[in-house]
């Protein structure tokens, strides 16, 4: 009876020997690549902003843990609410590892909300870490009447927005419709620094959606003079210093189809500042991105220098990312239509 080669113990060795070498092979590559290369970061937002300031933080101190050391350029993609940097790097940007994007959080709702725009599903981006899972939270400024999210449901509240798909525009509305609130988008406001100068000179009441990190880095004069009202934070756990500010899933608890919306927010942005590689991005690469992000989230020289900014480094791993985005984007479609109906109020 002849045997067929392929299943002899010698045969099955030279397999594996060369599966595993190229395996190395594929490892060292992904080592090698990035000697000589300069990665180029996006952010969505202008320059001055809680994205843009983690971004380039990040830039200073990622580099000493990529193989090769690569030079690092951050640059600003404002517009569409975030669509446009996201589709960039979807498309047209390098798909080898040397294109980064710091992506809207508000885009993992409005894909989960099949609002069109997203050329390329978020769950086929390679996410490589997130920097920072501070609460969102709704906040006004002292010249502003409104105080308390009950002052917000008798008095209108001006707040400003990127775009229609941004999650500046997508929170209000949604507290509209399940708290009754009477926020007022406006739109056209290039980032958070605009949207910032706009609530000091008495142009908009306040922002709808800003992470708590973000005020406590970039005002912290403003929240010790008691400048800054918070009125809610959209999150599943308060902040150790925002315990007298409600919960949006507390301020609904006891309806279940109103819970299950806020719910849905809240888990939403819970990814507050994600970074992500191109979808076409080769796994060994993404590894070694990953690896390098998760070693620059422990480096004390970059824990410091955040320190030395007043920006809080609470990270989650690439893998964890991924996970949260797909649970968003696939939740049931009860849920998602649901939330739909809030967001268009």
């Amino acid at each position: 009876m002849e045997t067929n080669p392929e299943f002899t113990p010698i045969a099955m060795r030279v397999f594996a020997v060369a599966i595993l070498g190229a395996s190395l092979s594929n490892s060292a590559n992904a080592s090698d690549f990035f000697q000589g290369k300069t990665i180029t970061m996006s952010t969505h937002t202008a320059p001055g902003g809680g994205y843009d300031t983690l971004l380039r933080l990040l830039a200073r101190h990622y580099s000493r843990y990529i193989p090769g050391e690569p030079n690092f350029v951050v640059v600003n993609q404002p517009g569409a609410g975030g669509l446009l940097s996201l589709n960039y790097a979807a498309k047209r940007a390098p798909q080898d590892g040397t294109w980064l994007a710091l992506v809207s959080q508000g885009l993992i709702l409005h894909e989960a909300l099949g609002r069109p725009g997203v050329d390329v599903s978020l769950t086929k981006f390679k996410w490589i870490g997130n920097l920072n899972s501070s609460n969102n939270v709704t906040a006004t400024w002292y010249l502003s009447k409104v105080r308390t999210i009950d002052d917000a449901k008798s008095r209108e509240v001006t707040v400003g927005s990127t775009g229609a798909g941004a999650i500046t525009s997508i929170v209000p509305a949604v507290m509209n419709s399940i708290l009754g609130t009477k926020f007022k988008i406006i739109y056209g406001y290039p980032g958070g620094a605009a949207q910032d100068l706009a609530m000091e000179r008495g142009e908009l009441d306040g922002r709808s959606v800003n992470q708590w990190d973000g005020y406590k880095s970039l005002k912290p004069d403003a929240i010790r003079n008691n400048q800054l009202h918070v009125l809610v934070q959209i999150a599943m756990r308060s902040e150790p210093d925002l315990r007298h500010v409600p919960l949006l899933v507390d301020l609904v608890k006891g309806d279940a189809a109103k819970e299950s919306i806020a719910r849905f927010l809240s888990q939403g942005v819970s990814a507050s500042r994600p970074l992500a590689a191109p979808p076409d991005v080769p796994a060994e690469r993404v590894a070694v991105l990953r690896k390098a992000f998760d070693a620059t989230m422990m480096d004390k020289q970059f824990l410091a220098d955040a320190d030395k900014l007043g920006t809080e480094i609470s990270p989650l791993t690439g893998e964890e990312v991924q996970r949260i985005i797909e649970e968003v984007v696939n939740a049931p479609e009860s849920v998602r239509r649901a939330f739909l109906e809030a967001a268009k109020h």
